[in-house]
């Protein structure tokens, strides 16, 4: 069979909840591979949720359905303060990247306290700016970015990255909206370790299943090489996601 975009692969699945320094509770799930040990860790930080990002925007909800079947990969999503998806509403309101800071750090605190291994910042969007401004943290392995926009994030916050050596890798759309890839390589300069790959065709919101598997392909090439490339086709059990997404 081939894997379709509402494929959803076996995973151990429960509902989680973050606890934020600043007294909040964010709704959220995390998905293990069934049956073993993951080898490593995502943590998913979603798009912009003014904009209609959350935990269950496309990209992310694939990657929880497919990377601990296909590559034995934890995934850590959550909705950031305010945001709102079929897995509830978190408590706050939108921060406009600061505030959620917070919510960055319960969520890494959360792999450390569960002993989820090799924990990788995954950002999407509004998501990267998390990542870059707040998820240079010890615990975290590195970081990859989906469609940067550079809005928040400073140089300063890029300076703060390349002190700690640690792998970023930087998809950019060809189309992207906001920040195209020749822009991108200049900008990202004070991140002197970023790998900048521009994704031919792409655009900002990464559709298509063409997109989803490049994205997904060159997650697992950095966080479990030896599961690269993922296959296309399943043999196994499976379901399909009929539900609406809020």
């Amino acid at each position: 069979m081939e894997i379709r975009a509402t494929t959803v692969l076996p995973a151990v699945r429960r509902p989680v909840t973050l606890h934020t320094a600043d007294g909040l509770e964010l709704v959220g799930e995390l998905a293990l591979p069934e049956g073993r040990d993951p080898v490593a860790t995502l943590v998913c930080l979603h798009p912009l949720p003014t904009a209609e990002g959350m935990m269950d925007s496309h990209v992310l909800r694939k990657a929880s359905f497919r990377l601990p079947a296909l590559a034995d990969i934890a995934v850590l999503r959550f909705n950031t303060r305010g945001t709102s998806s079929r897995h509830g509403t978190s408590q706050g309101e939108f921060g406009e990247g600061e505030t959620e800071k917070h919510d960055v750090l319960a969520a890494i605190e959360f792999t450390e306290f569960e002993g989820l291994p090799e924990p990788w910042l995954l950002g999407w969007s509004f998501g990267t700016e998390l990542a870059l401004k707040w998820g240079a943290d010890p615990q975290v392995k590195g970081a990859i970015l989906l469609s940067p926009p550079l809005h928040r994030a400073e140089e300063a916050d890029m300076e703060a990255w390349a002190a700690t050596g640690k792998p970023v890798v930087a998809l950019v759309p060809e189309f992207d909206d906001f920040l195209r890839p020749d822009e991108a390589r200049k900008r990202f300069e004070p991140l002197t370790q970023a790998e900048i790959i521009g994704v031919e065709g792409a655009k900002h919101l990464w559709v298509g299943e063409t997109y989803v598997r490049r994205v997904l392909d060159e997650i697992v090439a950095r966080v479990n090489p030896a599961a690269s490339p993922l296959p296309t086709e399943w043999d196994g059990p499976y379901e399909k996601d009929v539900q609406p997404l809020r």
